[in-house]
């Protein structure tokens, strides 16, 4: 297997006080379009985490996070066909504002029994039993 560039997504399970999880559907256009993921996206060249997830969050669904809030989860490591990604999950239960759908992505709040229903990128999946465990 030849060397893959590396490549840096964070990731976030948010959860709500019903104890549902976000998940946005990747828009038509997009490379895996039409798969659900958790919010989130790369990291900015001498970003931390947590700096990008708050950033990205803010951007994607116009919510504030603090850091304090976000607490790791796991992480998944997979190796695409032209990069490997590595993406810590970050769960987070509080927030400030309504997570709206800023970037023509569709959302969905889902029942931790029923994430297996939403087909997901394949670096995502491995992520689920985690969260399931926890939430359930």
């Amino acid at each position: 297997m030849p060397d893959l560039k590396l490549t840096l997504v964070v990731a976030c399970a948010l959860v709500d006080a019903d104890n549902r999880v976000l998940l946005a559907q990747r828009p038509p256009g997009k490379t895996l379009a039409g798969l659900w993921e958790f919010p989130g996206g790369k990291l900015e060249p001498g970003e931390r985490p947590e700096a990008s997830l708050i950033r990205e969050l803010d951007e994607e669904l116009g919510i504030t996070v603090r850091e304090a809030c976000l607490a790791p989860l796991t992480f998944a490591s997979h190796a695409y066909e032209t990069f490997h990604l590595l993406m810590p999950l970050y769960i987070c239960r509080r927030w400030e504002g309504l997570a709206t759908a800023r970037e023509g992505q569709q959302l969905a709040w889902v029942r931790p029994n029923k994430l297996r229903d939403y087909p997901m990128p394949p670096a995502d999946i491995p992520l689920l039993p985690h969260l399931i465990d926890l939430l359930m």
